[in-house]
Parts: C-alpha cells; sequence; structure tokens
C-alpha cells in the first residue's frame, strides 16, 4: 500500500515537471527563433523490465514515471518581413548563427535573428539584442561600415555606380555564418534564447545557407498544442493525487478495522 503513495506522488510530480515546460513555452510564444520544448516521459516499469535479470538497479517495478529529458524541435517555423537590414532569418531547420561574448569569450548559438549595429572601441560590429557579437563564416566578429558621407552625396546627385559598388561588396563584406550540428538534440539552453555546445558537439558551416534578409523567424510555441498540454497535465495531477487520496482511505479504513 505505501507504494502507491509512492506512484501517485510520482505522477502529479511528473505532471508538475511538465506544467513548467509548457509555461515557458507560452512564455516565449512572441520571442522570435524561439524553439519549444517536450518533456520526454519514461515508464519505470518498463525500464525494470527491459533490465537483465541479475540487474540491481534503484528503479523498482511499479514506481511509476519520471521526466527522462526535455527535447526541442529545431525545425523551421513562421517567417514575418520587417524590412530591417540587419534581420536574417534562416530558412531551414537545425542551423544556427554563432555568437561570442565580447567580454569573456563564450560562444553561443542562436536561431533569433534580430540584430543591430553595435558600437564598440574599434568600431561598428553586428551585435544581437543580448550584446554578443555575431560571427562570419570564418568565425570573426561581423565588422560593418562607417557610414560614407561622399557615397551617400553621390547617390543623391545621381553619380553613384550602383554595379560598381555591388562588385566591391561581393569581394569584401563579411557574410554572416551559419551553423549546424550532426546531433543539435544535445545543445544545452543557454538563456536568452541561446544554446551551448558541448566538447562532444563540433560546429560545421552550412555551404551556401538559405538566409532571408529583412526578416524574423517567428517563435515555434504553437498555442493550441501547448493549450491542450496544459489540460492533460491539469487532469494527469489530479488524478495522481486522487490515487494518493484514495489510497489514504484504505489505509484509514484497514486502520480502523484493526482497533
Amino acid at each position: 500500500m505505501n507504494l502507491s503513495f509512492y506512484v501517485g506522488a510520482l505522477g502529479a510530480k511528473g505532471s508538475s515537471d511538465k506544467i513548467s515546460v509548457v509555461a515557458n513555452n507560452l512564455a516565449n510564444i512572441n520571442n522570435d527563433g524561439f524553439k519549444p520544448k517536450t518533456a520526454v516521459f519514461t515508464d519505470l516499469l518498463n525500464y525494470n523490465l527491459n533490465d537483465s535479470e541479475e540487474a540491481t538497479t534503484d528503479l523498482q517495478a511499479g514506481n511509476g514515471v519520471r521526466v527522462q529529458r526535455t527535447s526541442t524541435d529545431f525545425s523551421m517555423s513562421g517567417i514575418t518581413q520587417t524590412g530591417d537590414m540587419y534581420d536574417y532569418a534562416i530558412m531551414q531547420g537545425n542551423a544556427f548563427f554563432m555568437l561570442q561574448n565580447p567580454e569573456t569569450g563564450e560562444i553561443t548559438y542562436t536561431r533569433d535573428g534580430h540584430f543591430h549595429r553595435g558600437e564598440m572601441e574599434d568600431g561598428f560590429y553586428l551585435m544581437s539584442d543580448t550584446g554578443k557579437y555575431v560571427l562570419d563564416e570564418d568565425g570573426e566578429p561581423i565588422l560593418l561600415e562607417v557610414l560614407d558621407i561622399e557615397k551617400i552625396n553621390e547617390m543623391r546627385q545621381g553619380e553613384y555606380d550602383e554595379d560598381e559598388d555591388d562588385e566591391e561588396d561581393d569581394e569584401e563584406k563579411q557574410k554572416v555564418g551559419v551553423y549546424t550540428f550532426s546531433n543539435p538534440s544535445r545543445l544545452m539552453s543557454a538563456g536568452d534564447n541561446e544554446y551551448m555546445a558541448g566538447q562532444e558537439l563540433t560546429p560545421q558551416l552550412v555551404e551556401n545557407p538559405g538566409l532571408m534578409t529583412g526578416a524574423l523567424e517567428t517563435s515555434g510555441t504553437d498555442l493550441a498544442k501547448e493549450m491542450t498540454r496544459v489540460i492533460e497535465c491539469q487532469r494527469a495531477f489530479s488524478y495522481a493525487l486522487k490515487m494518493v487520496q484514495t489510497s489514504d482511505e484504505i489505509e484509514s479504513t484497514i486502520n480502523s478495522l484493526r482497533g
């Protein structure tokens, strides 16, 4: 009978952990490039049965379930046009922008392409909303050109040669780097819609990536799905507590009969 209390408590805890994941998804429904997470449960009974007969584990048959991990879907979501020259949207799944902390040099990855022109001591750089460098295809911070007053005056007077300038830009301009991983599910959340790669993960440069300028990838959170999961968690939590309550009533009845 004591086992039934334990199983009910595990069920309630699992539902609470899942609702925390859902709440985080809903909180980021308006964050560009956000990728929702899903709680993955492990059935402790099946885990024990699938092990060898001689094995000694802490997981005993009938111990309910637990949240084993949270998985992230890095597939592409919707695109919204912004018209901002520093906004970028990755048009493929499992691909990321590489960012570098200017103070610590720490490398993180994100799909949020809402960048801006940030001023540092040695010039203007393409930077993220969190104040980090956006790296190019060589893993270097992208240095932005200072506004050319003479070029602006030539454009106003109609003497500016756009074809010649385009050729120079293609040769000299740094390109925003897009990177991928062989197993992106192992990326760890670092906060601020960013991810960190462990030592076992090596970033791979994406050649000719699908990159759209003047657009942003919207949040991957599906409100309908998340609200359905909220209802599921609420009912599972109430059923788990009902199990505990029923076990308590049975224990009380048995004790009264003994008395």
